[in-house]
Protein backbone atom coordinates (compact mmCIF):
# COMPACT_ATOMS: atom_id res chain seq x y z
CA UNK A 1 0.00 0.00 0.00
CA UNK A 2 0.91 3.66 -0.27
CA UNK A 3 0.97 5.24 3.17
CA UNK A 4 0.78 8.98 3.76
CA UNK A 5 2.55 9.47 7.09
CA UNK A 6 1.90 12.91 8.56
CA UNK A 7 4.54 13.75 11.15
CA UNK A 8 7.05 11.26 9.77
CA UNK A 9 10.07 12.60 11.65
CA UNK A 10 8.47 12.32 15.09
CA UNK A 11 9.24 9.58 17.61
CA UNK A 12 6.81 7.03 16.17
CA UNK A 13 7.50 7.97 12.55
CA UNK A 14 11.22 7.35 12.88
CA UNK A 15 10.57 3.80 14.07
CA UNK A 16 7.60 3.22 11.76
CA UNK A 17 9.11 4.05 8.35
CA UNK A 18 11.69 1.23 8.32
CA UNK A 19 9.15 -1.44 9.22
CA UNK A 20 6.65 -0.11 6.67
CA UNK A 21 9.31 -0.26 3.97
CA UNK A 22 10.40 -3.73 5.10
CA UNK A 23 6.78 -4.86 4.86
CA UNK A 24 6.66 -3.73 1.22
CA UNK A 25 4.71 -0.49 1.63
CA UNK A 26 5.52 2.81 -0.08
CA UNK A 27 5.73 5.76 2.30
CA UNK A 28 5.19 9.45 1.68
CA UNK A 29 6.28 11.19 4.88
CA UNK A 30 5.68 14.79 5.86
CA UNK A 31 7.89 17.13 7.81
CA UNK A 32 7.72 20.83 8.59
CA UNK A 33 11.48 21.18 8.18
CA UNK A 34 13.29 21.04 4.81
CA UNK A 35 16.38 20.04 6.75
CA UNK A 36 14.78 16.69 7.64
CA UNK A 37 14.03 15.58 4.08
CA UNK A 38 17.35 13.75 3.84
CA UNK A 39 16.45 11.81 6.98
CA UNK A 40 13.23 10.60 5.34
CA UNK A 41 15.00 9.68 2.11
CA UNK A 42 17.62 7.70 4.02
CA UNK A 43 14.87 5.79 5.82
CA UNK A 44 13.30 4.80 2.50
CA UNK A 45 10.42 7.28 2.35
CA UNK A 46 9.51 10.00 -0.11
CA UNK A 47 9.66 13.21 1.92
CA UNK A 48 7.48 16.29 1.47
CA UNK A 49 7.51 19.57 3.37
CA UNK A 50 4.07 20.61 4.51
CA UNK A 51 2.55 22.61 7.36
CA UNK A 52 -0.09 20.39 8.92
CA UNK A 53 -2.15 23.46 9.80
CA UNK A 54 -2.35 24.61 6.16
CA UNK A 55 -5.53 22.97 4.88
CA UNK A 56 -4.89 23.69 1.20
CA UNK A 57 -1.32 22.40 1.34
CA UNK A 58 -2.40 19.24 3.14
CA UNK A 59 -5.12 18.57 0.59
CA UNK A 60 -2.71 19.15 -2.29
CA UNK A 61 -0.05 16.79 -0.92
CA UNK A 62 -2.55 14.05 -0.13
CA UNK A 63 -4.01 14.22 -3.63
CA UNK A 64 -0.52 14.12 -5.13
CA UNK A 65 0.48 11.13 -3.00
CA UNK A 66 -2.71 9.18 -3.82
CA UNK A 67 -2.35 7.02 -0.70
CA UNK A 68 -4.32 4.00 0.42
CA UNK A 69 -3.92 4.94 4.09
CA UNK A 70 -3.32 8.18 5.99
CA UNK A 71 -1.53 8.04 9.34
CA UNK A 72 -1.77 11.05 11.66
CA UNK A 73 1.35 11.20 13.86
CA UNK A 74 1.80 14.97 14.08
CA UNK A 75 2.94 16.44 17.38
CA UNK A 76 5.13 19.35 18.45
CA UNK A 77 6.76 17.87 21.55
CA UNK A 78 10.39 18.71 22.15
CA UNK A 79 11.31 16.66 25.24
CA UNK A 80 10.33 13.81 27.52
CA UNK A 81 9.46 16.04 30.45
CA UNK A 82 6.55 18.37 30.95
CA UNK A 83 5.68 21.34 33.11
CA UNK A 84 2.73 19.98 35.05
CA UNK A 85 1.63 23.45 36.16
CA UNK A 86 1.52 24.74 32.56
CA UNK A 87 0.66 21.55 30.67
CA UNK A 88 -1.80 23.12 28.24
CA UNK A 89 0.64 25.88 27.35
CA UNK A 90 3.37 23.33 26.56
CA UNK A 91 0.94 21.26 24.48
CA UNK A 92 -0.69 24.21 22.67
CA UNK A 93 0.97 23.51 19.31
CA UNK A 94 0.34 19.77 19.59
CA UNK A 95 -3.28 20.44 20.50
CA UNK A 96 -3.73 22.44 17.29
CA UNK A 97 -2.26 19.56 15.30
CA UNK A 98 -4.63 17.16 17.08
CA UNK A 99 -7.65 19.32 16.29
CA UNK A 100 -7.11 21.46 13.18
CA UNK A 101 -4.43 19.16 11.80
CA UNK A 102 -6.62 16.08 12.12
CA UNK A 103 -9.57 17.93 10.59
CA UNK A 104 -7.44 18.92 7.58
CA UNK A 105 -6.18 15.36 7.06
CA UNK A 106 -9.68 13.90 7.31
CA UNK A 107 -11.00 16.46 4.83
CA UNK A 108 -8.13 15.58 2.49
CA UNK A 109 -8.89 11.89 2.93
CA UNK A 110 -12.49 12.38 1.89
CA UNK A 111 -11.47 14.60 -1.02
CA UNK A 112 -8.98 12.01 -2.30
CA UNK A 113 -11.14 8.99 -1.57
CA UNK A 114 -8.81 7.59 1.09
CA UNK A 115 -10.84 5.29 3.28
CA UNK A 116 -8.42 4.11 6.00
CA UNK A 117 -7.16 6.59 8.59
CA UNK A 118 -4.99 5.82 11.63
CA UNK A 119 -4.45 8.48 14.30
CA UNK A 120 -2.17 8.83 17.32
CA UNK A 121 -3.85 9.42 20.67
CA UNK A 122 -2.77 8.84 24.26
CA UNK A 123 -3.85 6.78 27.24
CA UNK A 124 -2.90 7.27 30.85
CA UNK A 125 -3.78 10.52 32.53
CA UNK A 126 -6.97 10.98 30.42
CA UNK A 127 -8.49 7.86 32.07
CA UNK A 128 -11.12 8.40 34.76
CA UNK A 129 -9.38 8.41 38.16
CA UNK A 130 -11.94 6.23 39.94
CA UNK A 131 -12.86 2.58 39.98
CA UNK A 132 -10.56 -0.18 38.73
CA UNK A 133 -6.81 0.50 38.52
CA UNK A 134 -6.69 -0.61 34.86
CA UNK A 135 -9.11 0.69 32.22
CA UNK A 136 -10.35 -0.59 28.87
CA UNK A 137 -11.41 1.42 25.83
CA UNK A 138 -15.01 1.16 27.01
CA UNK A 139 -14.32 2.98 30.27
CA UNK A 140 -14.95 6.74 30.42
CA UNK A 141 -12.29 9.40 30.37
CA UNK A 142 -11.84 11.77 33.30
CA UNK A 143 -14.87 14.06 33.61
CA UNK A 144 -13.20 16.62 35.88
CA UNK A 145 -9.51 16.90 34.96
CA UNK A 146 -7.18 19.36 36.69
CA UNK A 147 -7.36 22.82 35.14
CA UNK A 148 -3.78 22.60 33.82
CA UNK A 149 -4.63 19.81 31.32
CA UNK A 150 -8.23 20.51 30.27
CA UNK A 151 -7.43 21.94 26.84
CA UNK A 152 -5.13 19.01 26.09
CA UNK A 153 -7.79 16.49 27.07
CA UNK A 154 -10.32 18.34 24.93
CA UNK A 155 -7.95 18.12 21.94
CA UNK A 156 -7.49 14.37 22.48
CA UNK A 157 -11.26 13.90 22.67
CA UNK A 158 -11.72 15.91 19.46
CA UNK A 159 -9.18 13.79 17.59
CA UNK A 160 -10.80 10.57 18.76
CA UNK A 161 -14.33 11.75 17.98
CA UNK A 162 -13.69 12.97 14.44
CA UNK A 163 -11.43 10.05 13.53
CA UNK A 164 -14.10 7.52 14.46
CA UNK A 165 -17.14 9.40 13.14
CA UNK A 166 -16.18 10.93 9.76
CA UNK A 167 -18.47 9.51 7.06
CA UNK A 168 -16.69 7.47 4.41
CA UNK A 169 -13.56 7.02 6.52
CA UNK A 170 -12.61 3.91 8.50
CA UNK A 171 -10.85 5.54 11.43
CA UNK A 172 -8.64 3.74 13.94
CA UNK A 173 -7.42 5.60 17.04
CA UNK A 174 -4.30 4.28 18.75
CA UNK A 175 -4.05 5.37 22.36
CA UNK A 176 -0.35 4.93 23.01
CA UNK A 177 0.97 4.60 26.53
CA UNK A 178 3.88 6.67 27.81
CA UNK A 179 6.81 6.13 25.48
CA UNK A 180 10.26 4.91 26.28
CA UNK A 181 13.06 3.57 24.11
CA UNK A 182 16.61 4.61 23.23
CA UNK A 183 16.72 8.39 23.67
CA UNK A 184 12.93 8.63 23.86
CA UNK A 185 10.38 9.58 26.52
CA UNK A 186 11.14 8.11 29.94
CA UNK A 187 14.54 6.91 28.73
CA UNK A 188 15.36 10.18 26.99
CA UNK A 189 18.13 12.48 28.12
CA UNK A 190 15.84 14.83 30.07
CA UNK A 191 14.29 12.21 32.33
CA UNK A 192 17.49 10.20 32.68
CA UNK A 193 19.37 13.35 33.64
CA UNK A 194 16.80 14.20 36.31
CA UNK A 195 16.95 10.69 37.73
CA UNK A 196 20.74 10.72 37.90
CA UNK A 197 20.62 14.03 39.75
CA UNK A 198 17.81 12.69 41.98
CA UNK A 199 15.50 15.47 40.81
CA UNK A 200 12.61 13.16 39.88
CA UNK A 201 11.12 12.21 43.26
CA UNK A 202 8.38 9.76 44.14
CA UNK A 203 5.49 12.00 45.14
CA UNK A 204 2.84 10.94 47.63
CA UNK A 205 3.89 7.32 47.67
CA UNK A 206 3.85 6.92 43.88
CA UNK A 207 0.46 5.22 43.89
CA UNK A 208 -0.55 6.27 40.36
CA UNK A 209 -0.71 3.40 37.85
CA UNK A 210 1.19 4.04 34.63
CA UNK A 211 0.98 2.14 31.34
CA UNK A 212 4.17 2.28 29.28
CA UNK A 213 5.14 1.39 25.72
CA UNK A 214 8.44 0.87 23.93
CA UNK A 215 8.60 3.12 20.88
CA UNK A 216 9.30 0.16 18.59
CA UNK A 217 6.17 -1.58 19.89
CA UNK A 218 4.22 1.60 19.09
CA UNK A 219 5.49 1.36 15.51
CA UNK A 220 4.59 -2.33 15.23
CA UNK A 221 1.08 -1.67 16.52
CA UNK A 222 0.70 1.12 13.97
CA UNK A 223 1.73 -1.24 11.19
CA UNK A 224 -0.92 -3.71 12.42
CA UNK A 225 -3.57 -0.95 12.33
CA UNK A 226 -2.52 0.11 8.83
CA UNK A 227 -2.81 -3.44 7.55
CA UNK A 228 -5.92 -4.60 9.41
CA UNK A 229 -8.34 -4.28 12.28
CA UNK A 230 -11.81 -2.80 12.54
CA UNK A 231 -12.39 0.93 12.99
CA UNK A 232 -12.43 2.04 16.61
CA UNK A 233 -10.22 2.92 19.57
CA UNK A 234 -7.35 0.73 20.78
CA UNK A 235 -5.11 1.02 23.84
CA UNK A 236 -1.53 0.39 22.74
CA UNK A 237 0.39 -0.36 25.94
CA UNK A 238 2.54 -3.14 27.36
CA UNK A 239 1.25 -6.02 29.46
CA UNK A 240 2.24 -4.63 32.86
CA UNK A 241 0.49 -1.52 34.17
CA UNK A 242 2.23 -0.71 37.44
CA UNK A 243 2.43 1.88 40.22
CA UNK A 244 4.97 4.66 39.85
CA UNK A 245 6.51 3.39 43.10
CA UNK A 246 7.65 0.30 41.17
CA UNK A 247 8.49 1.94 37.85
CA UNK A 248 10.72 4.85 38.89
CA UNK A 249 13.13 2.84 41.09
CA UNK A 250 13.52 0.26 38.29
CA UNK A 251 14.21 3.02 35.78
CA UNK A 252 16.70 4.65 38.14
CA UNK A 253 18.51 1.33 38.58
CA UNK A 254 18.59 0.78 34.81
CA UNK A 255 20.35 4.13 34.27
CA UNK A 256 22.74 3.62 37.16
CA UNK A 257 21.11 6.16 39.45
CA UNK A 258 20.23 5.99 43.12
CA UNK A 259 16.62 5.29 44.00
CA UNK A 260 14.41 8.41 43.74
CA UNK A 261 13.83 10.51 46.81
CA UNK A 262 10.36 10.51 48.36
CA UNK A 263 8.35 13.71 48.65
CA UNK A 264 4.99 14.17 50.41
CA UNK A 265 2.19 15.33 48.14
CA UNK A 266 1.56 18.47 50.20
CA UNK A 267 5.20 19.51 49.78
CA UNK A 268 5.26 18.75 46.06
CA UNK A 269 1.99 20.49 45.21
CA UNK A 270 3.37 24.07 45.15
CA UNK A 271 6.09 22.87 42.76
CA UNK A 272 4.11 20.66 40.36
CA UNK A 273 0.50 21.72 40.94
CA UNK A 274 -2.64 19.61 41.19
CA UNK A 275 -1.99 17.86 37.89
CA UNK A 276 1.55 16.88 38.89
CA UNK A 277 0.31 15.35 42.13
CA UNK A 278 -2.46 13.58 40.22
CA UNK A 279 0.12 12.23 37.76
CA UNK A 280 2.03 10.63 40.61
CA UNK A 281 -0.78 9.47 42.88
CA UNK A 282 -4.17 8.76 41.26
CA UNK A 283 -3.78 7.89 37.56
CA UNK A 284 -5.22 4.63 36.24
CA UNK A 285 -3.49 2.32 33.80
CA UNK A 286 -4.82 0.76 30.59
CA UNK A 287 -5.43 -2.73 29.21
CA UNK A 288 -4.10 -3.83 25.82
CA UNK A 289 -6.44 -6.84 25.55
CA UNK A 290 -8.48 -5.41 22.67
CA UNK A 291 -5.42 -4.54 20.56
CA UNK A 292 -3.90 -7.97 21.12
CA UNK A 293 -7.20 -9.65 20.27
CA UNK A 294 -8.40 -7.56 17.32
CA UNK A 295 -5.21 -6.17 15.77
CA UNK A 296 -3.20 -9.34 16.28
CA UNK A 297 -0.47 -7.27 17.92
CA UNK A 298 1.64 -8.23 20.91
CA UNK A 299 4.43 -6.09 22.37
CA UNK A 300 7.96 -7.28 21.85
CA UNK A 301 8.62 -5.83 25.31
CA UNK A 302 5.63 -7.09 27.34
CA UNK A 303 7.06 -5.48 30.46
CA UNK A 304 8.85 -2.19 30.92
CA UNK A 305 11.25 -4.07 33.22
CA UNK A 306 13.15 -5.76 30.38
CA UNK A 307 12.35 -2.84 28.09
CA UNK A 308 14.22 -0.40 30.31
CA UNK A 309 17.31 -2.60 30.37
CA UNK A 310 17.24 -2.90 26.57
CA UNK A 311 16.71 0.84 26.04
CA UNK A 312 19.31 2.56 28.17
CA UNK A 313 22.74 3.01 26.62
Amino acid sequence: MRVFLAGATGAVGRSLIPILVAAGHEVVGTTRSPGKLAQLTAAGAEGVVVDGLDADAVRQEVRAAAPDVIVQQQTALASGTGDFKHWDAEFAATNRLRTEGTDHLLAAARDAGVRRFVAQSYTGWPNARSGAPVKSEDDPLEANPPAACRQTLSAIQHLERVTTSTPGVDGLVLRYGSFYGPGTGLTGDDVVGMLRKRRFPLVGGGTAVWSLLHIDDAARATLAAIEGGAPGIYNIVDDEPAPVAQILPELAAAVGAKSPRKLPAWLAKPLIGDFGVTFMTTLRGSSNAKAERELGWKPQYPSWREGFRASVR
